[in-house]
């Protein structure tokens, strides 16, 4: 089946690749991102900051004039702060909160009506953080585990509009956000080359994961011909990362 997907943060890493794979399979994408992003197929670009409430709501007023249905939402931007809590700004943390936990409350929202009329369904990217967390990345740790909270909630409510909703939780995935959060020193090693080999080395399969792995993953729970009996669920994929034991 092929449909409309609208997908936020595609300006790089997992929703760029996220967009990619349903233009792939020939749906329509609209994606949402603050920066421009031209890719190739049917997709429409909306520039927007969804950590602004007024700009979701603008979000939401385009898309419905020009859609009467959607397949499938993914709700995947997502902003992260490197710092410990003593060091986190008000600032900080509402822009993380803003852009990780409201956007997908509000933006869910404002296009129920249209995912209703496809019985369509809503991905949230949470994260491994939702489950098991570090040092320094407590704002983020907390918007992630809200984020797991609301898609259950969202389940429950959006089931009698015959919608489905789903988390991927991905794990160490080659990003730049991931690059960024190696800052905080909680693996070995001098550069980003050789921190990036010590994360791997913690995984199970022995790497970190790709982009393209991840939006596997959200095509799956997208795709009703693939997922339809699955819903207020968190497909974890990490490559065995929370399997092993920390004390181990």
């Amino acid at each position: 089946m092929s449909g409309t997907a609208v997908v936020t943060g595609v300006s790089g890493g997992i929703g760029e690749a996220v967009a990619r794979r349903f233009l792939d399979d020939d749906w329509e994408v609209i994606g949402i991102s603050r920066r421009d992003v031209q890719l190739p197929g049917n997709f429409v670009h909306i520039p927007a900051d969804i950590s602004s409430p007024s700009e979701i709501l603008r979000i939401g007023e385009e898309i419905r004039s020009t859609l009467t249905s959607l397949n499938v939402l993914v709700n995947n931007a997502a902003y992260q702060v490197c710092a410990p809590i003593s060091e986190t700004s008000y600032e900080d943390y509402t822009r993380v909160m803003n852009t990780n936990l409201m956007a997908p409350f509000f933006l869910s929202k404002e296009l129920l009506s249209l995912l209703s009329n496809a019985r369509g369904a809503v991905v949230n990217i949470s994260s491994v953080h939702a489950h098991a967390t570090s040092g320094n990345i407590a704002a983020y740790a907390a918007s992630k585990g809200g984020l797991m909270a609301l898609t259950r909630a969202m389940a429950i409510e959006f089931a009698e509009d015959g919608v489905r909703v789903n988390a991927v939780l991905p794990g160490a995935v080659d990003t730049q956000m991931l690059e960024n959060g190696l800052s905080r020193d909680h693996v070995s090693g001098a550069s980003l080359e050789e921190r990036k080999r010590s994360l791997a080395e913690k995984h199970l399969l022995g790497r970190i994961g790709k982009p393209e792995e991840i939006a596997e993953a959200v095509f799956f729970l997208a795709e009703n011909r693939t997922s339809s009996f699955i819903t207020g669920q968190g497909l974890v994929v990490d490559g065995g990362a929370l399997t092993r034991l920390s004390t181990e």
